[in-house]
């Protein structure tokens, strides 16, 4: 009985977190067939989600970025959904573990994250790797890891918001976060953070050494970890499809408000002269 009231809770709590904002618009999102053209099996997409959760996590870390995939490309053994090949792998806390096609963020901001130096033989490992994950399923009875995301802009200092990711460390938690394709770059030992910022070269604040201390300890990686990371490269879509600012066509100037009046006032004169001159 009680573990289906805590199943029943963490539904509800899922349910309303996951609920899209109605007001959310891109600022810009690539045509798909420049973005499919510009992502290489490897990389990461990162995304800026228009939910509840999406608000919570963008908060929390700073980011502009809420949820991130790993781009599989066509493993020959992807699924499809209406028609359209699943190349993407993501985790969520309801659904788990699951293939995805390109054109479920059409409509979004996103941003290319490619590991750099990785042979084709490390990639497909790094792939295989998340692939033998998918259909995993994740544990949502753990209503302290999934109540907290009911607070959207908790009143807690910049340097203590990433650790409230961390509350409780159940499965919701590592769902939420970017754990799994983390965890599939470690099976390679590719970094997404610096082993020691300390050597840097510049000054660090305690804080920060801490901080990229306990994410590496406790796998708490978020999206944001892969877009400041100075082992990935950020891809531009359009500046890598062979962009050429001579082609671009430019909206017609807008008039002033006097040029404006200006004009509306000679219409109306030539109107009122012509309707003069056929009454004569």
């Amino acid at each position: 009985m009680y573990q289906s009231l805590k199943e029943w809770i963490g539904r509800r709590i899922l349910r309303y977190l996951n609920t899209p904002s109605r007001r959310y618009a891109p600022f810009f999102a690539p045509p798909i067939d420049i973005l499919r053209r510009s992502l290489q099996p490897g990389d990461i997409l990162l995304i800026e989600g228009n939910t509840r959760l999406s608000a919570v996590i963008k908060f929390l870390t700073q980011s502009t970025w809420s949820h991130a995939a790993l781009y599989v490309g066509d493993t020959g053994k992807a699924t499809k959904t209406n028609g359209e090949q699943d190349v993407l792998l993501e985790a969520f806390s309801e659904a788990g573990v699951l293939l995805s096609p390109l054109s479920k963020y059409t409509q979004f901001n996103t941003r290319i994250c490619r590991p750099i130096g990785l042979t084709g033989k490390e990639r497909k490992k790094i792939i295989d790797y998340a692939l033998a994950r998918v259909g995993m399923q994740y544990d949502n009875k753990q209503i302290l890891d999934l109540a907290r995301y009911l607070f959207p802009y908790p009143p807690v200092p910049v340097f203590l918001r990433r650790r409230l990711l961390a509350i409780g460390s159940g499965d919701p938690t590592r769902a939420i976060c970017s754990t799994l394709i983390a965890e599939a770059f470690a099976s390679v030992h590719y970094p997404i953070l610096p082993e020691n910022v300390e050597d840097a070269g510049y000054g660090i604040a305690p804080f920060v050494q801490s901080e990229t201390d306990h994410i590496r300890k406790h796998g708490l990686y978020t999206p944001r970890d892969f877009d400041i990371s100075p082992y990935f490269a950020v891809i531009k879509p359009v500046i890598i499809n062979k962009f050429n600012y001579h082609t671009l066509e430019w909206s017609p100037k807008k008039m002033s408000p006097i040029k404006k009046v200006s004009m509306r006032r000679s219409k109306i004169r030539r109107k009122h002269v012509r309707a003069k001159s056929a009454t004569t």
